[in-house]
Parts: structure tokens; C-alpha cells; sequence
């Protein structure tokens, strides 16, 4: 072959799926891991599916995740395509930039790590 890539080819009328990307994922994983530096957090879940990718971190494996932060890509013209939502479900934050949604948690990170 001479350098040529042939696409894969996808069904007509097939699902998308939404991901995150390099950046976003390498910086939600950092807050990751120094929640489980500061002994917060035990277990972490990704779930991509067609209209979100959900990041999900958990004190415990076996319970609700601790929170939820969501990539809605529909959203993006709206509210904003990021929000971080708590363990009952409530939306505590929504924006167009991931750091400003991230920003209550690395402030609790903040705290952990003082006390």
C-alpha cells in the first residue's frame, strides 16, 4: 500500500458515540488521582454513550458515584456542554469550560489536603 487509509465503514443511521477527549480526560484524571492521593476517592466508572460521556468517581465501589461530571455536546449553544452533578442528582455547576465546572471539587481538594 502506498500510504493510503481507508476508513472504516459505518452503517447509515448509526449511533455516535460521545467521548471525551485527550486534554479533557488527562485533566479530569489528574483530579482523580489527587483525590485518591488525598484518601477521598476509591473507584471511578466512564460511561460513553450517544448524547453524553459521563465520569463517575466513588468513595466506595459498591454505592452512588460521589459525583458525576457530564460532557452533553447538545448542550454546548446552551447552558454549557460540561456540569457536575452530585451524589442525589442535583447539578451543582454547568458550563462551557471544564476548569470553571471542575472548580468546586478542587476547592474540597483544597480542604482535604489542609486538614
Amino acid at each position: 500500500m502506498n500510504g493510503v487509509v481507508t476508513p472504516f465503514p459505518v452503517p447509515r443511521g448509526a449511533a455516535t458515540q460521545t467521548g471525551f477527549e485527550r486534554a479533557e480526560l488527562t485533566r479530569i484524571l489528574d483530579l482523580y488521582g489527587r483525590m485518591v492521593a488525598a484518601g477521598h476517592w476509591k473507584d471511578y466508572a466512564m460511561d460513553m454513550g450517544r448524547d453524553a460521556a459521563i465520569f463517575s468517581a466513588f468513595r466506595r465501589a459498591a454505592e452512588r458515584p460521589e459525583y458525576r461530571i457530564e460532557k452533553r455536546p447538545a448542550l454546548r449553544q446552551r447552558q454549557g456542554m460540561w456540569a457536575l452533578v452530585n451524589e442525589s442528582g442535583v447539578v451543582l455547576k454547568r458550563g462551557h469550560d471544564l476548569a470553571g465546572v471542575l472548580a468546586p471539587v478542587e476547592r474540597r481538594l483544597m480542604k482535604l489536603v489542609a486538614e
